[in-house]
């Protein structure tokens, strides 16, 4: 299983509850969209996780920033992932990140909403926020494996499902 969350802002450490926590300590890989704010929360993310690819976002700090690119694309399960923290343009301008990527995924973060959106180009995901939710329901990720993609699935801190998705790998 994949956990994917973004936008932790913490000056204290992960932060992460309920599901979200269950997911990082059960997954292979964790994917995060940056905005960890602080080394120390980027830090317990490493402890947390068996294996941690993640890009820093606008809010975080100068130390964080030299740690992480702001941007990266990796290939898991047949799916090509390109994730960012933001991108200027909104649906547009992150399908287009995606194309410039040949990826089949985008991950996004920033708005601490979360959504999923089907364009031509690819699958745009932000799995909202999982600490810092800004008056949108708490939540992150799951993405599991299946023949030729991943099916995923927005949670709530409880565990409940806000949606399903799949990404196919070309």
């Amino acid at each position: 299983m994949i956990a994917v969350l973004s936008d932790t802002h913490s000056d204290s450490g992960h932060e992460l509850a309920g599901r979200a926590r269950d997911a990082v300590e059960s997954a292979d890989l964790v994917v995060h969209a940056g905005d960890f704010t602080s080394e120390t929360a980027l830090d317990a993310f490493h402890d947390a996780a068996d294996t941690l690819f993640a890009v820093h976002g606008n809010a975080d700090s100068p130390a964080v920033c030299d740690r992480l690119p702001t941007a990266r694309t990796f290939d898991v399960e047949g799916v090509t992932v390109a994730l960012t923290h933001r991108q200027q343009g909104g649906e547009m301008g992150l399908s287009l990140f995606g194309r410039e990527r040949d990826a089949d995924l985008v991950v996004s973060g920033h708005t601490h909403a979360p959504t999923v959106a089907e364009t031509a180009d690819a699958v745009l995901l932000n799995p909202g926020s999982h600490a810092d939710p800004r008056g949108n329901p708490v939540a992150h990720a799951e993405l599991y494996p299946m023949d030729g993609g991943v099916r995923g699935e927005v949670r709530t801190r409880d565990g409940g499902v806000l949606r399903e998705f799949r990404v196919e790998g070309r």
